[in-house]
């Protein structure tokens, strides 16, 4: 309160003294004389708010310990009237005051202040590993990762192959059972016979007629080999052999079977035994199916024997079966007329002359008998 008294004084006073010139503040306002009531109340108004105003600063600073941070530092609060050019004395004490607790009291250091960095795109590649070690890892979003390079695929390959192996170590290995024993189909004398066969017609491809020779007299000592037989027969008489096929065919066992009846007859023939041979073939005559090449010769020497009846007969049956064979035809023509059909005859050497197949000198034959039976 003894600051407010004072202040009231010094208005007062002021109130009293005659108006002389105030002193230069930077300001050139004047008090009109016409308001001077109001300002007395004015002033005391500025004075107990600045009062105020200065007793709550002491209390302030008084009241804050020396540790705390103080703020920054104010400019001391001047508060001006609008009316009054001059400054008030008690505002200019309480400034005075202010300005020696401010001097006593030592200035706080200031505070550095670190301003934030930047955030940046590498904070959230470190969010996780700034996260406690008790939360779980943000789940990776899904990606289509590129194809594993083959370094990679290589080493996979690796880990996989232990795995596999460790997995079929651990399954029981069955004990392996040992194979049936397949028995070996035991040779037949017919398949033995063939095997031989094939033998022997490499050895005589090879000029060893001799080891084939040795090879068929192994054989038909153990059993009857025809196949075989005939095999050897058949290179002797295309060597112009017929003695020594006629050795290896003898009656007593070639009569049996129609193709060594066959290879024996042309042996006979090649020897100059046409009788024989036509004896060794009409003994058994096979059936025409199958057997084409033996009825041939059969008609064949049987003309040569002079028998013609029988050998017309024969080229009649064959062309039954095939009657584009030119040759057979020209058969049965010399057939007939051998025995004075020379009609028929004639017809038959027309028949050959209209089919292909047949050999040179046996076309000029055929052209030459049917230019003497047409003449008559």
């Amino acid at each position: 309160m003894s600051l407010l008294n004072d202040a009231l004084r010094a208005a007062e006073k002021r109130q009293q003294k005659p108006e002389a010139p105030a002193a230069y503040t930077g300001q050139g306002y004047t008090v009109p004389t016409g308001k001077n009531r109001l300002v007395p109340v004015l002033l005391m108004l500025v004075v107990v708010l600045a009062a105020v105003s200065g007793y709550a600063l002491m209390g302030g600073n008084q009241g804050v310990p020396e540790t705390a941070e103080a703020p920054e530092s104010l400019p001391p609060v001047s508060v001006q009237s609008a009316d009054n050019a001059t400054e008030s004395p008690v505002h200019q004490e309480q400034e005075d005051r202010d300005a020696e607790v401010a001097a006593e009291k030592p200035a706080a250091e200031p505070v550095n202040v670190r301003e934030p960095e930047p955030i940046t795109a590498k904070v959230a590649e470190e969010a996780p590993e700034s996260a406690p070690g008790n939360a779980p890892a943000p789940a990776p979003e899904p990606k289509s990762d590129p194809a594993p390079a083959p370094e990679k695929q290589v080493a996979q390959k690796k880990r996989s192959e232990p795995e596999k192996a460790a997995v079929s170590q651990a399954q029981p290995v069955e004990p392996e059972t040992e194979p049936a024993q397949v028995k070996e189909a035991r040779e037949t004398p017919e398949s033995i016979d063939r095997r031989v066969s094939r033998e022997l017609a490499s050895l005589l491809r090879q000029g060893r007629s001799r080891d084939a020779a040795e090879r068929l007299r192994s054989l038909l000592a153990e059993q009857p080999a025809p196949v075989s037989r005939a095999t050897l027969a058949r290179a002797l008489l295309v060597e112009g052999q017929p003695e020594i096929a006629l050795a290896w065919l003898p009656a007593s066992e070639v009569m049996t079977v129609p193709e060594l009846r066959l290879l024996r007859a042309r042996a006979l023939l090649a020897t100059g035994e046409l009788d024989g041979a036509v004896t060794v073939l009409r003994s058994q005559i096979p059936p025409l199916q199958g057997h084409i090449e033996y009825r041939v010769t059969l008609a064949t020497l049987l003309q040569q024997a002079g028998e013609s009846g029988e050998a017309a007969e024969q080229w009649t049956a064959l062309l039954t079966t095939d009657d584009s064979r030119a040759a057979w035809w020209v058969g049965l023509g010399i057939s007939l007329e051998s025995q004075g059909k020379a009609a028929s005859a004639q017809r038959a050497y027309a028949q050959a002359a209209a089919l292909p197949g047949l050999s040179p000198s046996l076309a000029d034959y055929v052209r030459e008998r049917l230019k003497q039976l047409q003449a008559g």
